[in-house]
């Protein structure tokens, strides 16, 4: 498992204001939800070379760049669960964030991201 990234004071500052707006789960909390059969969707905001590397089966890709522009397109109804995640689960907080200034009222970011993924059990792709 590769080391999470230093980030510089300025971006952890944006990040933990976010996380204190959002709803974050970890991954005990997520394949619970997936166990009961809880209807949610699950959305990589990774880069797109980040989700072609791999990703978690079924999960859409909506990227920290375009799920703004996109998320209504794709999820028109504001009350649908939304769970993202990114490598880690700084970028999914601010994504997270902004669908929920955007009217979204179940945007959940998955603290752990794609590193805990990976180690879940839950079918990737």
């Amino acid at each position: 498992m590769s080391a999470p990234k230093a980030h510089h004071p300025g971006f952890l500052a944006l990040v933990n204001a976010a996380k204190s707006r959002v709803r974050e789960i970890d991954i005990e909390q997520y394949k619970a939800m997936v166990a009961a059969g809880e209807a949610h969707a699950l959305i990589d905001v990774r880069e797109e070379s980040e989700f072609a590397a791999g990703h978690v089966k079924g999960a859409v890709h909506l990227s920290k760049g375009i799920i703004e522009r996109d998320v209504e397109a794709v999820f028109p109804d504001p009350t649908t669960t939304l769970v993202l995640y990114c490598g880690g689960g700084f970028r999914s907080a601010l994504s997270a964030d902004n669908l929920r200034a955007m009217g979204y009222t179940n945007a959940v970011s998955l603290d752990g991201g794609w590193r805990a993924l990976k180690d879940s059990g839950l079918p990737l792709a």
